[in-house]
């Protein structure tokens, strides 16, 4: 079944309870921590995370772009977070972060900027309960899809499946109308929408109308008739 994940990032700052009501009925919230460091960007930490998680019952999907991943992903586990995503090319020691996290009792996720392969990491994605490709470089919502992206979503997919794992896939920038078909259709299951589901007038509405077309297009998708 897709998974829809608004992306606080495209939501009013001031007003983040409000706005994580308003996609009432999405799967998680995702929540995209930037340290200035990692990515040009200077978002939000531990201390929102925390009242976040205080504030709604969606779970939260925190996206982890910064420095120092081995140090810092635990304490969002601690903070609410349900899923914490950690960077491949930021973690000193990915199996051993993915099982601390894990060990707290959260999802652990690795994600992979735009030109990192997903092959190196073949061997490591039975320690993981998600992988993330991104779809655009990490940094700044509102970015245009890179459509070069999806042959790695498919070789992404092919190595789940050839290995048997419950792994979900997760594709983060410029996921819309025009372009989660095309996402879902390369394998992906978990999909970060922000400015689709933000900008719309109803951002529930827009949730489900998204879900509907990822689960649409996964339906005749080659990789899920196969399963």
């Amino acid at each position: 079944m897709a998974q829809i994940n608004p992306s606080i990032l495209s939501a009013d700052f001031a007003r983040l309870a409000q706005e994580a009501e308003a996609v009432r009925g999405a799967d998680w919230l995702h929540v995209d921590v930037m340290d200035n460091h990692f990515v040009p960007n200077l978002t939000l930490g531990v201390p929102v995370v925390e009242a976040l998680a205080r504030a709604t019952d969606i779970p939260l999907d925190c996206h982890l772009m910064i420095e120092q991943a081995d140090r810092w992903a635990p304490q969002y586990v601690e903070a609410g977070a349900g899923s914490v995503t950690f960077h491949a090319e930021a973690a000193a020691a990915p199996v051993r972060l993915a099982r601390e996290i894990r060990a707290k009792g959260a999802r652990a996720s690795m994600a992979l900027k735009p030109a990192t392969p997903i092959e190196p990491y073949e061997d490591l994605l039975p320690e993981l309960d998600m992988v993330l490709i991104m779809t655009v470089e990490p940094g700044f919502g509102g970015q245009a899809f890179l459509d070069i992206m999806l042959p790695k979503i498919r070789r992404t997919r092919e190595l789940i499946d050839k290995h048997g794992l419950d792994l979900w896939l997760q594709v983060d920038g410029g996921v819309s109308a025009t372009t989660i078909e095309r996402c879902a259709e390369a394998g992906a299951d978990v999909f970060v929408a922000g400015s689709a589901v933000y900008g719309a007038a109803d951002p529930a509405e827009a949730v489900r109308a998204l879900r509907t077309q990822a689960e649409a297009a996964t339906a005749t998708a080659p990789w899920a008739c196969a399963h």
